[in-house]
């Protein structure tokens, strides 16, 4: 009679692996094969950005003195603030960047098609997700026009309502000023 263990093993049935042959048609990209998924596939060409902002994620204690260097006298990056640095898109930076990636958030900048001038220097904005904003200065017209209406005397606001009507309370509605 056969043991548990026999009939147990008697069940499983053993198939050779086939193998299995990759697609010829694979476009070589250096040491990297990239096979397509239609054969007239054509990859978006990719324009790098000028400036990358750099963010430390992770604390310098506790790492090589080697990375700490990198991190702050090659990248500028400060030991004690955790703000975001602007750094130039360059091999060298780009290297730099690889060895200390476990330490810092790389996010490439989208700068607008029209960079701005010395005089709108004061109403730019980068955003966290790497967006670069402009925004456009008032004109003196539209701020004259704006500070008219916030100090006009004949503007009904809350303010001046309820103080109106709380006069009225108090004075039982006899005298109104």
């Amino acid at each position: 009679m056969a043991s548990r263990m026999n009939v147990f093993l008697t069940f499983v049935r053993h198939y050779a692996a086939q193998p299995r042959a990759w697609k010829p048609k694979g476009i070589r990209y250096g040491h990297i094969i990239y096979y397509p998924r239609h054969p007239n596939h054509v990859d978006p060409p990719i324009i790098p950005t000028k400036l990358l902002m750099v963010t430390r994620v992770k604390p310098f204690k506790g790492n090589p003195y080697w990375e700490k260097n990198i991190l702050e006298k090659h990248l500028g990056i400060p030991r004690l603030e955790k703000g975001p640095v602007i750094v130039k898109n360059t091999p060298e930076i780009c290297a730099m960047l690889w060895s200390v990636k476990h330490l810092v958030k790389v996010t490439p900048i989208k700068l607008p098609d029209k960079l701005p001038t010395e005089d709108d220097l004061n109403g730019t904005y980068l955003h966290e997700n790497g967006t670069f904003y402009i925004v456009p200065k008032v004109d003196p017209a539209r701020y004259e026009a704006t500070d008219e209406f916030v100090n006009s005397p004949k503007k009904l606001n809350r303010n001046l309502i309820s103080e109106k009507l709380r006069l009225k309370w108090l004075s039982y509605g006899l005298v109104y000023n």
